[in-house]
């Protein structure tokens, strides 16, 4: 026991105890609910609407995604890859200060970490395949099909906008249009408080086509 000690706590060893004790401590607040699961497979993290000019757009990506996959650690969470590649590099430190003693650190740590990187992508993959497919990024195309609230004095071809409520409880206010047949028809032209119905969204102009609302049948 005393050996396992002095080389779990001797150089290179210690360099990455202390990591690993991290890692340990997060995981485990992970499991009593008091720590974020980060990183979702894709890079993709978080979901919101936009609150003032339209839908969210393609969602933030990770920095760290396009450097996962150069080192083969793609398709698993950032917290995954750390995770394994500082148990590993921790295993490999061990086994080489275990094997060759004391004097060659300058040579083991490199060696550790490339052994933990070894270790950690060959789990990433089938553990990437385990991983849930992640949610797609929200799309302003998101909103087409939905009622929304007129908020300005009226809306026409060239002007307006509206209050939406999208699934997941979150409001935007987005630009609108309506057309000119639909303003002629029934319901007339849309104005504040009018309920309307969004049934398309111009990519180019950035905004949505709206109609009036049917009323619903009694």
């Amino acid at each position: 026991m005393g050996d396992f000690l002095g080389a779990v706590t001797a150089f290179p060893t210690v360099a990455f105890t202390f990591a690993l004790v991290v890692v340990a401590v997060y995981w485990l607040l992970v499991l009593l609910g008091g720590g974020h699961f980060h990183g979702a497979r894709g890079g993709h993290h978080g979901h919101g609407h936009g609150h003032s000019q339209g839908h969210g757009g393609a969602g933030g990506r990770h920095g760290h995604g396009g450097l996962q996959k150069v080192l083969g650690l793609g398709g698993v969470p950032i917290t995954v890859a750390v995770s394994l590649v500082v148990a590993f590099a921790w295993f490999s430190a061990l086994s080489g200060r275990v094997v060759f003693g004391g004097g060659h650190g300058g040579v083991l740590l490199p060696a550790a970490l490339v052994g933990g990187w070894a270790g950690a992508r060959v789990l990433a993959w089938p553990l990437g395949r385990l991983m849930p497919a992640p949610a797609p990024p929200p799309s302003r195309r998101d909103f087409v099909g939905l009622g929304c609230v007129i908020r300005t004095g009226r809306v026409g071809p060239d002007f307006g906008q509206a209050e939406v409520r999208a699934a997941d409880g979150s409001s935007a206010v987005v630009q609108v249009r309506q057309s000119l047949d639909d303003a002629a028809g029934p319901g007339g032209v849309l104005r504040a408080g009018a309920s309307a119905l969004i049934y398309d969204y111009d990519d180019t102009g950035e905004y949505f086509w709206v109609m009036p609302a049917v009323p619903a049948s009694g």
